[in-house]
């Protein structure tokens, strides 16, 4: 068996992407040398690690078993290399950070641009996924830290909490439901939306709730961020569901009227979490610290 780590991150992106394409991209390989490792990677057990169809790639289960040696090889060579970068200039750590739509755009923009002028040694592979697939990331070591939804299942995950992030209904001003003082979302999804691009963890996030409901909200048009949302909103696209920070922070000249959600989902919390942050690595803790409301 001859595996170095590129192989071993390849394999995972591949998985977290869903198709050896997207995963070589993310692992900055081309696709026929992406390939190539991945069929080497195979013959020099004699296994298949990965089952081809149309919509892509899955693992078979000699690849699930891949997958959870390579997280726990990769972490400890990452955690190594942090280590050692505490006592060598210039050698550079990393800590891998997962976090929900409005921590990325709302909460973490200047926090993480001034911790990283603080620590010049430090990157940070920051991403976007939504609250269920953080904790699972962490239960199954693939990341450092997460920012979640306090509705997700975290029992077995170590939390702190990061900010009260309730969420809001913003409407036209000449809206049918304008005149309300509450609307619960069932009523909403009788009307037209205008959403987050699909792939956002927010517009997952509502779009399952609208389901538990037995409903789909009717969107008849996605924005690539708040900003954008607030501005379709105002000039009459139709409703929108947006974390209050992101109405208090960009609303300035945007004429439309928000409405508290009744929903105990609305008033949501954001935590930070990992599998156990005594045991984080020095940057992770720092950033951690960092992170963690006074």
């Amino acid at each position: 068996m001859h595996f170095d780590l590129t192989d071993l991150r390849l394999y995972l992106n591949i998985l977290d992407t869903g198709n050896i394409t997207a995963g070589a991209a993310r692992s900055h390989l081309s696709l026929a040398a992406a390939s190539a490792r991945v069929r080497a990677m195979e013959a020099s057990l004699g296994v298949e690690f990965l089952q081809r169809n149309r919509r892509g790639v899955s693992p078979t289960p000699a690849g699930n078993a891949l997958a959870r040696h390579a997280r726990v090889l990769l972490q400890q060579a990452e955690r190594l290399q942090q280590e050692l970068a505490e006592y060598a200039k210039g050698v550079k750590g990393q800590v891998r950070l997962l976090c929900n739509t409005t921590a990325i755009t709302e909460y973490l923009p200047e926090l993480l641009a001034d911790f990283l002028h603080s620590h010049p040694n430090l990157d940070i592979d920051l991403q976007e996924l939504p609250s269920a697939r953080i904790t699972h990331a962490l239960r199954q070591s693939a990341a450092d830290l997460g920012i979640v939804s306090d509705a997700v299942d975290t029992d077995d995950l170590q939390t702190r909490p990061f900010r009260d992030d309730p969420l809001v209904l913003i409407m036209p001003r000449e809206h049918s439901l304008a005149q309300a003082t509450s609307v619960s979302f069932t009523d909403t999804l009788h009307h037209d939306y205008v959403s987050l691009n699909a792939n956002s963890a927010l517009a997952v996030y509502l779009e399952e709730q609208a389901l538990h409901t037995g409903l789909r909200m009717q969107v008849r048009i996605r924005a690539d961020g708040f900003d954008g949302v607030m501005r379709m909103v105002a000039r009459g696209a139709g409703l929108a569901i947006v974390p209050l920070a992101a109405v208090e922070r960009g609303s300035g000249g945007l004429s439309f009227k928000s409405l508290s959600l009744q929903e105990p989902w609305g008033q949501r919390k954001l935590l930070l979490c990992a599998r156990d942050f005594a045991a984080l690595p020095g940057y992770a803790k720092a950033l951690l610290h960092a992170l963690t409301l006074p």
